[in-house]
């Protein structure tokens, strides 16, 4: 069939960024199109996680590796004195240029208006870009919000960045390994430890220039997508929210994502069961989660 042909075949994008980046992507199938982008740390597999889902009902799927994740190359930067800036200062990471890199991807490809999905960091990278862009936005997935403007600014008593510096110190001291050290997997369901361990080494080894993603590490959360939730309400396309339970997920807490969707107009939140592995790692799930969103968008599959 014809719609399995083009899902089986992916082209390799290659598009130059500010900063001297090079963004490695790829995009698949025919249609409406849809941009998936990945969280912190990972890279574009781990959105849908290999599903071809969204290719086979016949979208057109575009897929990159974040600034200094998997493929895609770090940040240089150029000081106003014309001097080399910091590969890891925030600004190089923050959440502007981000959303610039999102533009920069879409322009390359021709795409005018996309269905937007991402997780974590990429999520808050689409609310960005829908704030700035919303004309080149159809409608939004937003799967596992992490960012909380009063937690970011440490309003409950908590350093909201300590955990972060401690995985990149972590991954630039000993590696995966000491990536691994530093993301203490007892605090997960020990039924759930070995399956997350096996997920972040293939993750770290994925990525071409590790010392980029320590880097991201520090400077992504010092970053801001948005100033407040009140600013949420500016988003006029259809949203999901796509939340996971705390017990296998403590770093995307479910109230973080509930407040989210009370934020953004007609959203909708949506869940795994109780006891269940988190819907936003059931690639088909969420493909299908994706697929549904932008048919309400008006973009169903040709």
């Amino acid at each position: 069939m014809p719609e399995q042909a083009a899902a089986s075949t992916a082209s390799e994008l290659s598009v130059g960024a500010l900063d001297g980046v090079t963004l490695s992507g790829e995009e698949s199938g025919s249609g409406p199109a849809i941009a998936l982008l990945h969280g912190l740390t990972a890279s574009r597999r781990y959105v849908v996680h290999g599903s071809r889902t969204l290719e086979r009902s016949g979208y057109r799927v575009i897929c990159y590796d974040a600034r200094g994740h998997g493929r895609s190359t770090p940040p240089v930067g150029v000081a106003a004195n014309g001097q080399p800036r910091a590969a890891g200062e925030p600004s190089l990471y923050g959440y502007r240029r981000l959303a610039d890199d999102l533009g920069a991807v879409l322009d390359a490809t021709g795409v005018q208006r996309a269905v937007l999905a991402g997780v974590s960091m990429g999520s808050h990278t689409i609310i960005r870009f829908a704030l700035d862009h919303p004309e080149r936005v159809a409608a939004l997935a937003i799967i596992t919000p992490a960012f909380d403007p009063d937690f970011a600014r440490g309003t409950r008593g908590e350093d909201p960045l300590a955990r972060w510096d401690a995985l990149a110190r972590g991954l630039r001291d000993g590696g995966v390994e000491g990536f691994l050290a530093a993301y203490d997997l007892r605090r997960l369901p020990e039924s759930l430890r070995e399956t997350v361990a096996t997920v972040i080494r293939q993750r770290i080894a994925a990525h071409e220039h590790p010392e980029a993603v320590a880097d991201a590490l520090e400077a992504v959360p010092r970053s801001r997508p948005f100033g407040g939730f009140d600013e949420l309400a500016a988003i006029a396309v259809p949203t999901v929210v796509v939340a996971s339970r705390d017990e296998a997920d403590p770093v995307h807490p479910l109230a973080v994502g509930e407040r989210y969707a009370q934020a953004i107009p007609g959203a909708e939140l949506l869940v795994e069961e109780e006891g269940q592995s988190p819907l936003s790692w059931q690639g088909g799930r969420v493909s299908g989660i994706i697929a549904q969103l932008a048919e309400r968008a008006g973009l169903g599959a040709t």
